[in-house]
């Protein structure tokens, strides 16, 4: 996996300067940029505000917005503007490549906060769409590479599903343009992805552009402990990848990856099989690289994220399908408050929703 990263904002910011640069003579005061209420300058100047400001967070993990922008001087010129985003965009671009893996700062959206490879993507989204508007203002072509406004969809907007081309699908996905056989956006975010902290490890969810390296046999950008990832996690990736592909993936019922907190390296996955049914029920499942079973991980995992999917208003069952010769799976389960489903209720589950004979059914409840 080619995960993205400082060298992209670079790219994004040379293709922005290129654009804008054949304009540095226009008025970019008295004109609109495309369909924002700002005028092209300060459409401008927010680009570089962005930068300096994701860098600033991440470079000392912030857990807040920093009191601090950029101003850029009213006596200079449009050209002076585009060496603020240059500038600021290159301090981006080395806060990223310094932070180390698995340090995260504030953003709000939509769950508080993104790491160093979130920080580079929004960095290369406020570049690609706000040259976009200026260039739309000012009446001058522009269009950044697919590559880049295939990255930002991948990593920014798990809940998009792909369209014929990225950079069309990013405009449409940003209210700024149109994809034949679906409706105007008219709001939107973009997303970050989850992280939900156990006592020993960290549940990291798992992107579409991480899931689908997984399921290519990748390690999908984490550093995992010898043997891993385990077969289980690349199969999830995998349906991970055809939902997103399919439009219906949403992140926080998807994959995480279980980084264990005392060397931040990965050691096994655990996630659901789907979004909550309209019962409110949710199937999870998990697995461990075999040097990191026998001590409880499994367990703390399972537990944390079943007692964070029960605190939502749509869960109301969480349950898991366990062969009945699994006996340390099974162990798991129940040491993380699930119970053995009645044979009524697992004759319903092999009848009517088609799991298999073999498997045992066992339930955690709200």
């Amino acid at each position: 996996m080619r995960p993205i990263s400082g060298d992209d904002v670079i790219a994004a910011v040379e293709g922005c300067v290129t654009a804008l640069g054949t304009a540095v003579d226009r008025d970019w005061k008295g004109v609109r940029a495309g369909g924002l209420e700002w005028s092209c300058r300060r459409t401008a100047e927010h680009i570089a505000d962005d930068m300096i400001g994701y860098a600033g967070r991440l470079a000392i993990g912030a857990q807040g917005r920093l009191p601090y922008g950029v101003t850029v001087t009213e006596d200079a010129g449009n050209a002076g503007v585009l060496d603020v985003i240059r500038s600021t965009a290159a301090l981006l671009a080395t806060t990223v490549r310094a932070a180390p893996r698995g340090l995260r700062a504030f953003h709000p959206y939509p769950f508080g906060s993104a790491d160093r490879e979130g920080f580079a993507a929004m960095g290369v989204a406020e570049v690609l769409l706000h040259t976009h508007d200026i260039a739309r203002g000012l009446g001058i072509a522009y269009e950044p590479s697919e590559n880049l406004a295939e990255s930002v969809l991948t990593w920014l907007f798990p809940h998009v599903q792909p369209g014929p081309a990225p950079w069309p699908t990013l405009l449409w996905a940003t209210g700024r343009g149109e994809l034949p056989g679906r409706a105007p956006v008219t709001e939107w975010r973009w997303r970050n992805n989850l992280v939900i902290p156990a006592e020993r490890l960290t549940l990291v969810g798992v992107r579409p552009a991480a899931a689908r390296d997984l399921r290519l046999g990748g390690d999908g950008g984490f550093e995992w402990i010898d043997g891993g990832p385990y077969e289980g996690t690349r199969e999830a990736s995998g349906f991970l990848v055809k939902a997103y592909e399919a439009g219906v993936h949403r992140a926080e019922f998807g994959v995480f990856v279980l980084v264990r907190h005392e060397d931040g390296r990965a050691i096994g996955g655990i996630g659901f099989h789907g979004v909550p049914d309209e019962e409110g029920r949710v199937e999870i499942g998990y697995d461990l690289v075999e040097g990191a079973r026998g001590q409880g991980y499994a367990t703390e995992a399972l537990r944390t994220l079943t007692e964070w999917a029960r605190a939502r208003d749509d869960v109301d069952t969480v349950f898991a399908t366990i062969e009945g010769d699994n006996l340390p799976s099974q162990r798991v389960v129940s040491r993380a408050g699930f119970t053995r489903a009645t044979v009524e209720e697992e004759r319903t589950a092999h009848e009517e929703h088609g799991m298999d004979s073999e498997l045992q059914l066992h339930i955690r409840r709200s």
